[in-house]
């Protein structure tokens, strides 16, 4: 049962995607979302078996790799935290090929696109099942594959085949660190397999390398390595310019990749490598402040984004600095648990947001939107809950995660703690505010667009309201069903799924703080909610006039280009590396050092040599003459250098014998000519 949940989105890309022209768009439609269906209700059912009643399942398929000391097998490993993702994973996937089947319906290559999707999720779920890191990094360098492939599925536009590069090359950077921490990790325990890495870690702790003359502790470097690799999949700051450029992609890609499964991939990591980070305590306080800026800068960002989708990009953004900043606490359960609330609620945003554009001719610009809460009241209320819920309101999922990373984060009573409490509780007002800035500017605002494209809204088909519907119940009521279980005081759903120290647990700490301080994130939600509706209503003009003021045009630019972080890396990086790549590698080396000096240089030398030599061939006999004179001059000249020479350097008189019966010969050959 558990290999079939595994390897029924494969069978499903395989058939769309080699006999997608036999089984035509309905017919690949069909299979991949039926194997998705089947692959979902596995992982419920292994989400009851092992989360449920605790039984942890092993299964050694085959040897991989055994090459002396490396012994890589293909396992899988299905633990709590396993088919916490696995349900994750199967169900926004599977509510994904639905929602599919009714926004692509009239593509021309649907086979191609339901091929791509299974194969994603297949790649996902052997990144979350194995049980060694070189498996995880097949299913990690597969979802990078996969998510090229969708990014830049309709490949005729060229923003998208820019966007699916930047997403590949920059999640490179991101893979060579993560391929460092695997290369560290076996020079340092000698296996790959999490059961032996994660049992010798305490006997590693505080060991050290001497790297350029420092001494660091090996665990403290292992881990930050990995969380580069986290940093490239999961969008924190530095790293995270692909992730909004990736909407050019098609909306179910988006809800996809980017809402609940790729994005997720670096916080698993993390989790996953819990019992390392415990004794990295370095690589933590890294984890914690790098998440809190990520959930801060990308809320502001949102703030004046425009684009419908774009803004839902940045706020997945966001939510993974909380997600970071909570494993970055020693809070690994909060931050699945965040992980798995917001894939649904997220996933719901986007759907809904696809359902928006789908209704009206392809228009993502909000300000050109307006109005619509009359013409398609289902999409605004789904759209309303997947706000509410990302907002953290009262009693929604999102509100049972969300705060909480806040509370851990102000229990910590460290600077770094303090850092993330504080940039937690002004991200939670800057998500509020740009929420429901998008729900009031698309639907209850003025109608802005053109009038046949706004009356011609209509709401979505069935096959892309089901979805909606199921992910809004997971929006509405998995927080207060699940909390208990998965993160509730004493509970024992995670076994040995998460190492935590007892010195690193503040999960108790966190119950015991003022009320006060646990009512701020709530409080300021509700202040940045009803603060972008009053704005938007009522001072619209108020905010036309800011922006154009000297101070607010220069704020504006600065939030609405991003912090500015594509100019500088283009202005820095990019265009330096460039130049380089073609006025020294290129012109300077290919084309200049390796052609002269390289065997395509020396044989047009030589043939050169040999064209210039072949004019010496006169067939008089007099020329011959002369070059033997010449020759037998330079043999005598030689000859009396040579005697001072030898003085100085020791030649060996040998060699003179061996010099001039060459010449000798070369002479005779000519005459003989």
């Amino acid at each position: 049962m558990y290999l079939l949940l595994v390897f029924l989105p494969l069978f499903g890309s395989m058939s769309a995607g080699l006999f997608g022209r036999y089984l035509g768009s309905k017919g690949a439609q069909i299979v991949t979302t039926s194997c998705l269906a089947a692959s979902t209700v596995l992982s419920w059912y292994a989400f009851m078996e092992v989360g449920v009643c605790g039984n942890t399942v092993y299964i050694d398929l085959f040897t991989w790799i055994d090459s002396e000391m490396l012994h890589a097998s293909w396992g899988f490993l299905f633990d709590s935290l396993t088919v916490i993702m696995l349900i994750t994973v199967t169900t926004v996937s599977g509510m994904v090929h639905l929602y599919s089947v009714g926004y692509m319906g009239e593509d021309p290559h649907v086979a191609r696109f339901m091929s791509y999707l299974s194969l994603f999720t297949f790649f996902m779920l052997v990144l979350v099942t194995g049980d060694n890191y070189l498996q995880m990094f097949f299913g990690w360098e597969g979802i990078g594959l996969s998510s090229y492939l969708l990014i830049n599925f309709w490949y005729t536009r060229i923003q998208a085949n820019k966007a699916a590069i930047k997403a590949m090359v920059v999640n490179r950077v991101g893979d060579f660190g993560l391929s460092l921490g695997m290369l560290a990790i076996f020079f340092t325990f000698n296996a790959v397999d999490y059961s032996t890495v994660f049992a010798a870690a305490p006997s590693v702790a505080g060991t050290t390398w001497n790297m350029l003359g420092f001494e660091v502790e090996k665990l403290n470097v292992i881990c930050l390595l990995l969380f580069v690799g986290t940093c490239g999949k999961s969008a924190q700051i530095g790293l995270h310019t692909w992730l909004p450029d990736a909407m050019e992609g098609p909306t179910p890609v988006s809800a996809l990749i980017h809402a609940a499964t790729l994005v997720t991939a670096g916080i698993f990591l993390v989790a996953r490598s819990s019992p390392l980070f415990e004794y990295a305590p370095t690589a933590l306080i890294v984890v914690t402040c790098m998440g809190a800026m990520t959930a801060f800068f990308a809320a502001s960002t949102g703030l004046v984004q425009n684009d419908l989708k774009r803004v839902i990009a940045y706020s997945t953004c966001s939510q993974l600095g909380y997600m970071a900043f909570a494993c970055g606490l020693s809070n690994y359960s909060v931050g699945i648990f965040h992980l798995m609330n917001h894939g649904f609620f997220k996933a719901l945003l986007f759907m809904s947001a696809g359902a928006v554009i789908h209704a009206i001719a392809d228009e993502q610009d909000m300000r050109r939107m307006g109005g619509l809460v009359q013409l398609i009241p289902f999409t605004y209320a789904m759209m309303f809950i997947g706000s509410l819920a990302l907002m953290g309101f009262p009693f929604l999922t999102g509100f049972y995660s969300k705060d909480i990373i806040i509370e851990v984060a102000y229990a910590k009573y460290s600077v770094s703690g303090h850092f993330a409490h504080w940039f937690g509780c002004m991200s939670a007002f800057f998500t509020a505010f740009y929420s429901f800035r998008l729900v009031y500017l698309t639907f209850l605002s003025r109608p802005n667009g053109q009038k046949n494209v706004i009356g011609g809204a209509h709401e979505v088909p069935l096959t892309m309201g089901i979805p909606l519907i199921v992910l809004s119940f997971g929006s509405i009521f998995w927080g207060y069903l699940a909390k208990d279980m998965i993160i509730g005081l004493g509970t024992d759903f995670w076994q040995s799924a998460i190492f935590v120290l007892p010195t690193n647990s503040l999960f108790i700490e966190s119950e015991f703080i003022p009320s006060y301080v646990k009512l701020v994130p709530t409080v300021l939600s509700f202040a940045g909610a009803t603060l972008a509706i009053v704005l938007n209503h009522y001072y619209a003009s108020f905010l036309y006039d800011a922006t154009l003021s000297p101070v607010g045009l220069k704020l504006y630019a600065f939030l609405n280009k991003k912090w500015y972080f594509d100019k500088i890396y283009n202005e820095c990086i990019n265009k330096p590396l460039f130049s380089f790549g073609y006025f020294i590698s290129f012109r300077g080396m290919d084309k200049g050092l390796v052609e002269v000096l390289g065997p395509y240089g020396a044989v047009n030398s030589f043939s050169s040599m040999m064209k210039k030599a072949s004019k010496l061939q006169t067939g008089f006999i007099y020329h011959y003459a002369f070059i033997m004179l010449v020759g037998i001059i330079l043999l005598v000249t030689s000859v009396c250098l040579w005697s001072g020479l030898e003085s100085y350097f020791f030649v060996d008189n040998r060699l003179l014998f061996i010099y001039a019966g060459i010449l000798l010969f070369y002479t005779s050959s000519i005459s003989r000519a």
